[in-house]
């Protein structure tokens, strides 16, 4: 690969986008990849944004990804999708979970939800959107809603050659393993080529 790659996970604090950029990180290694990975965690223990960067290729210098330079973008909360829709690039892909999470100054009503988050996104970018937290709860339990989306984000990027199944095997705990496994091959198969 002489070019490099890049991820941008966002989320609302407590939705496990670092642990599955973690998953990502764990299975770029071992395929062989320079990887570089940078987390800013912001008010994530109060809800707050959060956000983890991640470069491979075969040589990476730095996990940062300017504004316009990300090859995907990965929502875990639709309004965070617009948030950082301008790190994405122009023919960048982002797979958007459908869920609205309320940000504390919303749900002390000194503001609305907007409306529109994917309308406006699928305007602009390809789009793959679908409802991670219901296939999550159709799996047994909605805290797997992070590794649909991570399947999902597999699918997008078209990175199958990397043994998936056993990176997420190995970095989640034993007793979600299975759950976990289900939720990655739900995410993917959500997805159209």
């Amino acid at each position: 690969m002489k070019t490099t790659k890049s991820a941008l996970l966002v989320g609302v604090g407590g939705q496990g986008a670092i642990l599955t950029a973690k998953v990502l990180v764990n299975g770029l290694m071992k395929a062989g990849y320079d990887v570089k990975m940078s987390e800013v965690h912001g008010m994530s223990q109060r809800g707050g944004s959060v956000s983890t960067q991640v470069h491979w290729g075969e040589k990476v210098y730095s996990p940062v990804i300017g504004k316009g330079a990300a090859d995907i973008v990965v929502a875990f909360e639709k309004m965070e999708a617009v948030r950082y829709a301008d790190y994405l690039k122009p023919d960048g892909v982002a797979v958007i979970n459908d869920y609205e999470m309320a940000s504390s100054s919303i749900a002390a009503g000194l503001c609305q939800y907007p409306e529109g988050c994917l309308e406006a996104m699928e305007k602009h970018f390809r789009c793959h959107v679908l409802k991670a937290g219901e296939i999550a709860q159709n799996l047994g339990s909605a805290k797997c809603m992070n590794i649909v989306l991570f399947g999902s984000m597999v699918k997008a990027l078209d990175m199958d050659h990397i043994d998936w199944e056993t990176v997420i095997a190995e970095t989640v705990p034993e007793k979600f393993r299975e759950l976990n496994l289900r939720a990655y091959r739900a995410g993917r198969d959500a997805v159209s080529a």
